[in-house]
């Protein structure tokens, strides 16, 4: 606990020192995203001339954040994700950030927010599940009139971030304290947001069915420590009472190609959902393109109590491991392929061990007004228990153009389980959890940006999704029901 109350000390001076520094605007430089108010753009000067920026300080920090990335440390070093996930080098980093350090601290801010409404269709005909169905989840089957909710909620998350160059003998250091914060708890009510096809944790001592759950108050609180080893090698570590392990790409709420979509992947469960996880310990070994990473951590998912630490039954011990291998070639590619083992996850199955494995690609194209951004995820999880196979494939893309203009596009195929029909099987009330198929999923969005306060973007826009449902859940969702969001999004910016 010692380390959870100085870590939390240091996150609220962290957010304060943000606030006091934000009088100090920073020019735009490469590699960040920062839209102007639409004007005819100015001419940048070079990285040497700007103002404030001494490029004779040994701060490591501040160089590694004022340099746009190039490189696989140079990304590592920059820690603009969650946990220690890495995406490609070219990618723009979207955060305020203080022109001049704070006493020896380089200081920066990211955050998203989403106001969002949401309208769904899907409407089953009056024939029951397939008997088989039926028979093997052991229970009699009723037929609901009508699936899909609407509501209007807000997803969001800021996260406060300081480096201070920490050297060890004459090899160049980095400490990093991080934290986010979400106030889901807060604006997503009842538990979770309408959302088809979506499963996973619970609401109210129930499985969550169509709906996504929110995050909890505190996503991250961690403390980081970069240390070169030689030019092209770096060791990393990372500590986290609250923090994201060595598993799988990006979560979806932080990686470039799903910033604009405001509803969850179908395959979060699958592929990333481990980005909130309880006692954190994860070393990583990097040399030059390539790096290697091995957490600790405790398996079980957070529970309902979202706006503090909340113990599973048996407190939070370290009791899962992962290992993630990642490669980044260019500048503009990454990939990485993940393995797990994780202690009994979920809440409604205790005692049930699962095996998890992912692989994703990114690839970025930055241009001059412009940028493109793309993502390929396999998630694969497997009951240790029963042998159950889940998988999900994921496709994402965002194109930014003529700087303010964003449009987007996710593909999913992701298996979904008899979960969804619980409330189906009122004579049985918990049955067998078994595959029923996959569920394909596509969506397109747009929106347009606007400079609405000092550091402050705003963007107003839609998004249109279309289902596919297998034959299991024909009857119950219909064979294509569809979805529609409008929101405004908000953005910190430099």
């Amino acid at each position: 606990m010692k380390l959870q109350h100085l870590l939390a000390s240091a996150s609220a001076l962290l957010c304060l020192s943000v606030s006091q520094a934000q009088q100090s605007p920073m020019p735009n430089m490469p590699g960040m995203e920062m839209h102007p108010p639409a004007q005819a753009p100015k001419q940048q000067k070079p990285m040497q001339d700007m103002p404030g920026m001494d490029m004779t300080d040994s701060s490591m920090s501040m160089n590694s954040m004022m340099k746009p990335a190039t490189t696989l440390i140079d990304s590592i070093l920059q820690h603009s994700s969650s946990g220690t996930t890495i995406e490609t080098p070219s990618e723009p980093m979207r955060m305020w950030m203080s022109a001049t350090p704070r006493r020896g601290w380089s200081l920066m801010l990211h955050g998203d927010a989403f106001l969002a409404d949401i309208q769904q269709h899907a409407t089953g005909t009056p024939t029951p599940p397939p008997a088989a169905v039926c028979t093997e989840i052991a229970a009699a089957c009723i037929t609901p009139d009508h699936r899909g909710t609407d509501k209007l909620f807000s997803t969001n998350w800021v996260m406060p971030m300081g480096m201070h160059s920490l050297n060890l003998g004459s090899h160049q250091g980095q400490f990093t304290l991080r934290s986010m914060l979400s106030i889901e708890p807060a604006t997503v009510q009842q538990g979770f947001y309408p959302e088809l096809f979506q499963q996973g944790e619970t609401a109210n001592g129930k499985a969550i069915v169509d709906g996504q759950h929110p995050h909890d108050f505190v996503m991250e609180l961690a403390a980081l420590y970069d240390l070169h080893l030689s030019k092209h090698s770096l060791l990393s570590l990372y500590a986290a009472p609250v923090g994201d392990p060595a598993i799988g790409p990006t979560a979806y709420p932080h990686r470039l190609s799903a910033s604009e979509d405001p509803i969850a992947a179908l395959g979060h469960h699958q592929e990333d959902s481990t980005h909130i996880a309880f006692n954190v310990f994860t070393a990583g070994l990097t040399y030059k393109t390539l790096r290697i990473e091995g957490s600790g951590f405790h398996g079980a998912e957070p529970t309902e109590a979202r706006w503090h630490f909340a113990p599973s039954p048996n407190g939070h011990a370290v009791d899962s491991y992962s290992t993630r291998i990642t490669w980044v070639p260019t500048a503009n590619l990454s990939a990485q392929y993940s393995i797990a083992h994780i202690t009994s996850p979920e809440a409604l199955h205790p005692g049930e061990d699962q095996g998890r494995q992912t692989a994703s690609v990114m690839y970025n194209r930055p241009r001059k007004d412009s940028n493109w951004s793309n993502t390929f995820i396999w998630g694969r999880t497997k009951s240790l228990k029963d042998g159950s196979i889940e998988n999900s494939y994921l496709a994402e893309s965002l194109l930014n153009f003529r700087t303010n203009n964003f449009a987007w596009t996710r593909v999913e195929f992701a298996d979904r389980t008899s979960e969804l029909l619980l409330d189906q099987y009122p004579t049985n009330p918990n049955p067998p959890e078994i595959t029923l198929g996959h569920v394909q999923a596509y969506s397109l969005g747009y929106d347009r940006q606007y400079r609405i306060a000092p550091h402050l973007l705003a963007a107003p826009g839609a998004q249109f999704t279309l289902y596919r449902a297998p034959d299991p859940l024909v009857s119950t969702y219909g064979r294509t029901p569809f979805s529609a969001v409008a929101f405004i999004r908000f953005r910190i910016s430099q």
